[in-house]
């Protein structure tokens, strides 16, 4: 499928395609939703829990968009707040004291930055999170599965293996937001979006992803379970490769893929 980058925008912001909350479904079984940070709220944006992956058990994190506007408004359009990275650091603490791997879905575009969210620091709890992935002592895979926006999507990125969707998109910022900055002009949103270089085949060349898991034709919507499949095939693969590996391997193997970005 021959598309272009700001087409894959569209194709990636596209109400129908699945959520984090849909793949949960498709993968997992008796998974087991847990809430609140312990310091503030329960942030909607993003659902965590422990789940079993075939005979495995792991952890479980997804941000998650809403079908319509009162689930939109509900998940807050997908846009965490503090809470919402301390909780899903919570739940990666737990599953690295019970031995569970790390799988992450990330789709935003961006965390919430509003009033409150800067006063609960924001900032400093997608920091921390960046800090404690790197050191993390538990396998972690990370899949980008629409929209991966700034800090806001890395928080959830500092990964062992990090995979995007044929069509989904991962920069730092919006292309309107780019457009905004660099031509000052949001209209330019579709010029930015060719000049980011957004794309899942732009980053696997960059290096900054792992890989592309391909999507049905005409995009993840037209067919939840076989996109289901090809992420299962790719998380099946990784989960028997890194469980080869010593701890002390793959924590050091995570850093310097990060340090030679």
């Amino acid at each position: 499928m021959n598309i272009t980058p700001w087409e894959k925008v569209k194709l990636a912001r596209m109400a129908g395609r699945p959520t984090g909350l849909d793949y949960i479904e498709l993968l997992f079984h008796d998974f087991i939703e847990m809430h609140g940070d312990r310091l503030f709220a329960e942030d909607q944006a993003i659902i965590g829990g422990i789940a079993f992956f075939g005979d495995l058990p792991v952890t479980v994190i997804a941000q998650q968009k809403g079908r319509n506007t009162k689930e939109n408004i509900a998940r807050n359009f997908s846009m965490p707040h503090p809470e919402g990275y301390r909780k899903a650091l919570r739940l990666m603490k737990q599953a690295e004291k019970f031995h569970r791997p790390i799988i992450c879905f990330i789709d935003t575009p961006g965390a919430f930055c509003g009033l409150g969210a800067e006063e609960r620091g924001q900032g400093e709890a997608i920091a921390t999170n960046l800090a404690e992935m790197m050191m993390l002592k538990a396998p972690i895979i990370s899949v980008v599965i629409s929209e991966g926006g700034s800090g806001g999507a890395l928080a959830l990125g500092v990964a062992d293996k990090v995979y995007m969707l044929e069509h989904a998109i991962y920069s730092i910022l919006s292309p309107e937001g780019f457009a905004s900055i660099l031509y000052k002009d949001s209209s330019k949103a579709e010029q930015a979006a060719n000049d980011m270089k957004l794309t899942a085949q732009d980053l696997v060349q960059f290096g900054i992803i792992d890989g592309v898991i391909p999507e049905p034709r005409g995009g993840a919507h037209n067919n939840y379970e076989m996109m289901a499949k090809n992420i299962k095939k790719t998380l099946e693969h990784d989960l028997k490769l890194l469980s080869k590996l010593t701890m002390e391997d793959m924590m050091e193997k995570r850093y310097q893929k990060f340090r030679n970005m």
